[in-house]
């Protein structure tokens, strides 16, 4: 830096960088974002790894076990695993989980879709519709599974509905039919889970720009080529959202059969949400149960990795 002293003289005098205003160059091999402190969030991750990941390998360990929850155990290997696929009830009660899950995601994505494509634009009073069609979202599914429990009794208001209409000879005990109680379970579990799919749908529709839906019908597409070349491609990552926490949840649905039904009559209605409640704490068989639940968790994992695959963007990878 050169500084005048006179007309007649000069000296070049030697500022040092921290005298200077302009600041020092950055050293572009330090990140931008600098973590401090990080330990502060130690606590809280070596509780969710005691609790939750040490818990489950814990699990996941005594379902290869004979552990009865108290004393000693033995190693037994795949036994528990032979007995679950050799046993008929614990099959049904496979089969049943797989069919309550499916068919809750199936009926929640198919009714929840269609409820917000009606009150998304449309309607007035779409603001009141959407707190209504929520409102059993928020409700505990222990007491919507004992209201519709009332309404199921052979003295209740759907039969009494059946006979008022003249048709007495559809009138049934309904959740003692082993027929008809998974289907009343299914009604159940749909009617409370489909005001929060709506919700994640809704979402999904406000991103969908209503100039491209208007282009798109001058250009003469009609309503259904609409929906599915403009609505379904710009709602994909909600189907995602909607099908992957549908399936966990239809999956793990216990409170709705453990009210309505018990898992009867005669089994009817166990899934293996059920069975490892009834292995493990009623009966003692904690070994027994642990594998039960290991095999509940395979079956969430595969169906989550399927359903990642079938909604995934496959023209993302193209660009």
């Amino acid at each position: 830096m050169t500084v005048t002293i006179d007309e007649n003289s000069t000296r070049t005098l030697t500022v040092p960088p921290r005298a200077r205003r302009t600041p020092p160059p950055r050293d572009r091999r330090k990140p931008l974002l600098q973590f401090g402190h990080w330990w502060w969030a130690l606590p809280a991750i070596v509780l969710v790894i005691a609790v939750h990941y040490v818990a489950t390998l814990t699990g996941g360990f005594f379902a290869f076990t004979n552990w009865t929850g108290l004393g000693d155990w033995e190693f037994i290997g795949l036994d528990n695993f032979v007995r679950i696929f050799n046993d008929p009830q614990l099959l049904g009660a496979v089969w049943n989980t797989l069919f309550l899950a499916l068919a809750s995601v199936l009926l929640t994505n198919i009714f929840g879709l269609l409820f917000a494509l009606a009150i998304n634009r449309m309607l007035k009073s779409r603001y009141i519709l959407r707190t209504l069609l929520f409102m059993p979202v928020v409700l505990s599914p222990l007491a919507v599974a004992y209201v519709w429990k009332f309404i199921f009794q052979f003295n209740g208001p759907l039969n009494d509905l059946l006979g008022f209409l003249g048709l007495e000879e559809l009138q049934k005990v309904w959740l003692a039919d082993p027929t008809w109680s998974i289907w009343a379970i299914l009604i159940t579990v749909v009617w409370q889970q489909t005001g929060f799919t709506m919700v994640i749908y809704l979402a999904g529709l406000a991103s969908v720009p209503v100039e491209v839906e208007e282009a798109a019908a001058l250009d003469g597409a009609g309503i259904w080529g609409r929906f599915w070349n403009v609505t379904v491609p710009a709602i994909r990552p909600s189907i995602a959202i909607a099908t992957t926490l549908g399936i966990i949840q239809g999956l793990r649905i216990f409170d709705q059969i453990l009210a309505l039904t018990g898992g009867g009559p005669a089994g009817a209605t166990e899934t293996l949400a059920t069975e490892v409640y009834k292995q493990a704490f009623s009966l003692g068989q904690f070994g027994f149960g642990s594998a039960l639940a290991l095999v509940l968790t395979v079956i969430i994992l595969a169906f989550a990795i399927l359903q990642q695959f079938v909604t995934r963007d496959r023209d993302a990878g193209r660009a």
